[in-house]
């Protein structure tokens, strides 16, 4: 994986510089499919940003360590075992950005859940061996870091293209509301701080976005940011 989790990272990048810049752009195409699940799209790059440093150092670990150094081994063997599913998220995004400029949005949709998924199941144990974080071992904290942050967007967007391929134009109804609270309050009570983060920041990011869209729901939404916030910060000081 030395080589192909660095090539697909370039993919996506060179993908979403693409989408970006294109006419219709991925701004246009999110104006054209509004629903209860669209978030301020500005919100996104702004996470996407600063978690591009993340993925930068981590590849470049993954690219410099030598598995011929007994130290270095014990690393790599950590990054290796998500490097996979880095590389699986990192071509479905690319792949995704094809479909939505195409305003594809059902298409584009199968390979959000894919990623999302895939992150999701990582991060769960139900594939990989993440273990807990070795404060100790870089290559650690950075895949924690890199997996449970690439998750925690990967559950925006799942919800925002679902939302835009098959609710365009809808109000949420009181089961998306419940489903919504309910899923985000159960998902944070199982995650240390960085998924946690992550998922108050989506909810952040809803809120802010139905803002002019629907604003009660937006208020509903803040109002789980700050529940779910709340759940992260107890169930960590108590970790």
């Amino acid at each position: 994986m030395k080589w192909v989790a660095p090539t697909a990272w370039a993919i996506d990048l060179a993908a979403q510089t693409y989408g970006m810049n294109s006419t219709p752009n991925m701004l246009d195409r999110h104006n054209q499919n509004l629903s209860f699940w669209s978030p301020n799209p500005w919100m996104i790059p702004a996470f996407f940003t600063p978690q591009q440093l993340v993925q930068v150092y981590w590849l470049y670990r993954l690219i410099t360590l030598d598995p011929r150094k007994p130290s270095d081994r014990a690393e790599l063997e950590i990054q290796n075992d998500y490097a996979p599913y880095y590389t699986v998220g990192n071509l479905c995004i690319a792949a995704w950005m094809l479909f939505w400029n195409s305003n594809n949005m059902k298409g584009a949709n199968v390979f959000v859940w894919i990623n999302s998924l895939s992150q999701l199941a990582y991060l769960a144990g139900a594939v990989g061996k993440l273990g807990r974080m070795n404060t100790r071992s870089t290559s650690s904290v950075l895949t924690h870091v890199n997996a449970k942050t690439f998750a925690g967007i990967g559950v925006l967007d799942l919800l925002h293209n679902t939302s835009a391929a098959y609710f365009r134009g809808q109000q949420p109804s009181i089961m998306i509301k419940v489903l919504t609270g309910a899923g985000f309050g159960l998902a944070a009570a199982s995650s240390d701080w960085i998924f946690g983060g992550a998922l108050v920041y989506d909810l952040v990011a809803l809120a802010i976005g139905q803002r002019e869209y629907n604003s009660d729901w937006s208020n509903m939404l803040g109002a789980f940011a700050v529940g779910t916030a709340a759940i992260v910060g107890i169930k960590n000081w108590f970790r």
